[in-house]
């Protein structure tokens, strides 16, 4: 499949030029401020579900966030509104579990189109309103997340050789929500929280026929997860081994988020912008989470650690995960402004 030479969109070439002059900021968590709105069973189904999707019945919607691009359009607006009024020049489609894949949990498979296309608009609605206040151009990036299974590892300690999905699996899902994604205007494709690399390229293969489809190719953007003080990806890898099995892709930028608070990820990252030749993208959790699953780390207190990562010119994008506000991201924003963003190493 020849696509690497496709023409890249006239957005993609602003990007990567804004890149260049200044460290970018991506938005911070959608499942916190999700939360903080306390929505019922009643607010996730709601009344805005086409008919081909009415058997979701039988399935308790709570904790699908993923549907509330279709059931609550405005409340997610506003969240994305208020991450790019905050700072952000990159925000996140609200798509991280649009698969078929993700989606059977909660037999919604026959929503995803909508939920990607409509997940795409939303997003640009809020980008739109926020550049008409200041006139700053922002991003839309598709989010395409890990799924709930992996093509590396058994889930059964009894059968080692046994896999609950195949590459052909995740490929087929990952078009279908990249072709969608794309439909609603997604300027970047990020293959976000990657536990197993061998799901990453099965994304980034899949990303790649879409293209081919279409003529013309979006950036994309790689980011993995170092699951505990190991150093390694849940499927074995150091940053390096993940750096060497996905720069194929000629990513835009490649990193590493959630998982792990700043100052965790920082020697990770370290070795990782040591030895990939793109952008490098950070963007840590609040901190680990307490006893009762949240985050306790201060909008100041991230900041602080993130902006060290700018000063050791390690970084050219960051942004927030797991327990991140608008409030995390202004600070963000505002303690890495005076740094100049990490030379991209021959």
């Amino acid at each position: 499949m020849q696509t690497f030479h496709l023409p890249y969109t006239p957005i993609a070439t602003e990007l990567a030029r804004t890149a260049q002059d200044r460290i970018l900021i991506l938005d911070g968590a959608m499942g916190t401020q999700i939360q903080a709105l306390g929505l019922s069973e009643d607010d996730y189904t709601g009344t805005n579900l086409t008919s081909c999707c009415r058997h979701h019945s039988d399935h308790p919607q709570k904790g699908n966030n993923d549907l509330l691009v279709l059931t609550q359009p405005g409340a997610i607006e506003e969240i994305h509104f208020n991450y790019a009024m905050a700072g952000a020049d990159i925000v996140e489609t609200n798509t991280f579990s649009a698969t078929v894949i993700a989606q059977a949990d909660y037999g919604m498979e026959a929503a995803v189109d909508d939920l990607n296309i409509e997940s795409a608009r939303i997003v640009r609605r809020a980008l739109d309103r926020a550049t008409a206040e200041d006139g700053r151009p922002r991003f839309v990036a598709g989010a395409v997340g890990p799924t709930n299974r992996t093509a590396s590892l058994s889930p059964d300690v009894n059968n080692p050789g046994y896999r609950a999905v195949t590459f052909d699996d995740l490929r087929q899902a990952y078009e279908q929500q990249v072709r969608g994604l794309i439909r609603g205007g997604a300027d970047i494709i990020l293959i976000e929280t990657i536990f197993d690399t061998l799901n990453a390229k099965a994304a980034i293969f899949a990303s790649y026929a879409v293209f081919a489809e279409l003529g013309y190719k979006l950036p994309i953007m790689i980011s993995g997860t170092i699951t505990d003080a190991s150093g390694r990806t849940l499927s074995g890898q150091t940053p390096t081994a993940f750096w060497h099995s996905v720069r194929h892709a000629r990513p835009l930028a490649v990193g590493l988020n959630c998982a792990l608070g700043a100052q965790a990820m920082r020697p990770h990252l370290a070795e990782l912008a040591n030895v990939a030749d793109t952008l490098i993208c950070a963007y840590p959790n609040a901190g680990l989470p307490n006893a009762f699953g949240q985050y306790d780390e201060g909008p100041q207190e991230t900041a602080a650690q993130v902006e060290d990562f700018a000063r050791e010119g390690l970084v050219n994008i960051v942004g927030g995960c797991c327990g991140t506000t608008p409030d995390h991201v202004r600070a963000i924003a505002d303690a890495v402004k005076p740094y100049s963003p990490r030379g991209i190493r021959k």
